[in-house]
């Protein structure tokens, strides 16, 4: 098993100097794999333990983990193109210009600002979103959003007949035996985030439109363990997965298909994040991979110096990694 001992030194060190509660994390090395749980699950309203069997709320790594396998496998049964307009299956958005693709590699260009958001029922929300207009930015730059990934969890809603979440639990979680992943979590075993209505969101989406579209959420919403996770991760290793490890756009910094690509340029290195402080890092030329998962959200939901030693670890594993 190959050692990451400088990357697992910063791990290790988000603990001990209280960067965040607690950490569950592990390395893939070809078909080798350890996992690690240090630190608590919670400071408030309580001090608690953390176990390896904790569920997190995986938030946008619901998109890499459950929505564009969805979208691949779609693709590769020729049920939808890359380069659909998505006007075919969402005839509320009007733009003809922006495709499968662009929703995909986060180039669609689509605003992002409802002003009475949080104030939405589901229907409401995206009616809403299908109205937003495409600015200047389209097929021109990266700018990640939800919107892209709600909006291909509404186009899995018309093949399948049922809400995106569902569909994901029903193939995408069952297929791949991710029996601790899931949209419904057992309160018990959930990791803590933050307080809405001065009380901590447990078991609940920290994600507000997670929240408001519940089962018709693609972007976020996802619960898992360290386990699940890692053992995702081990898939991406796999051959079948082998194309998406590079560029698909025109543009530098780019995006592969719904995941970010280190460093850029190489496109070696699959790497994606969640809000509530997790990350996962994924190279298929040397067959090794790195999956982090904290609260960084918890006790107080900003909390930018984990952002900066989030960044570091990355570059300590890159480094590590190609040695």
């Amino acid at each position: 098993m190959k050692k990451f001992l400088e990357t697992e030194a910063q791990i290790i060190d988000l603990v001990n100097k209280q960067v965040v509660p607690g950490v569950s994390y592990g390395f893939i090395s070809g078909s080798k794999s350890e996992i690690h749980v240090l630190g608590k699950k919670s400071w408030q309203p309580e001090i608690t333990p953390l176990s390896q069997g904790d569920q997190y709320d995986l938030a946008s790594l619901t998109k890499v983990m459950g929505t564009v396998p969805l979208i691949i496998q779609l693709i590769k049964e020729g049920k939808i193109g890359l380069h659909d307009p998505i006007h075919n299956y969402l005839p509320g958005f009007k733009d003809s210009r922006v495709e499968i693709f662009h929703l995909l590699t986060h180039t669609s260009g689509i605003a992002g600002y409802i002003p009475d958001r949080d104030s939405l029922s589901a229907d409401q929300l995206i009616d809403a979103l299908l109205k937003l207009p495409v600015t200047e930015n389209f097929d021109k730059k990266v700018v990640y959003t939800d919107t892209g990934l709600i909006f291909l969890g509404l186009i899995i809603e018309q093949f399948y007949r049922q809400p995106v979440q569902k569909v994901i639990e029903n193939t995408v979680l069952k297929k791949l035996n991710l029996n601790d992943t899931t949209f419904e979590p057992q309160i018990g075993r959930c990791v803590p985030t933050y307080r809405v209505d001065g009380r901590y969101l447990i078991g609940i989406p920290n994600d507000p439109k997670a929240r408001q579209l519940g089962l018709r959420c693609g972007s976020a919403g996802m619960f898992s363990t360290i386990d699940d996770v890692m053992k995702f991760t081990q898939i991406m290793l796999e051959p079948d997965n082998k194309n998406l490890y590079h560029n698909y756009t025109h543009l530098d910094p780019g995006r592969s298909l719904g995941w970010d690509i280190k460093p850029e340029g190489s496109g070696h290195v699959l790497f994606h994040t969640g809000y509530t402080g997790h990350f996962i890092a994924v190279d298929y030329e040397t067959q090794n991979a790195m999956v982090v998962l904290t609260n960084r959200v918890h006790p107080v939901e900003h909390n930018e110096l984990f952002l900066r030693r989030r960044d570091n670890i990355l570059q300590d594993f890159l480094n590590e990694d190609k040695k």
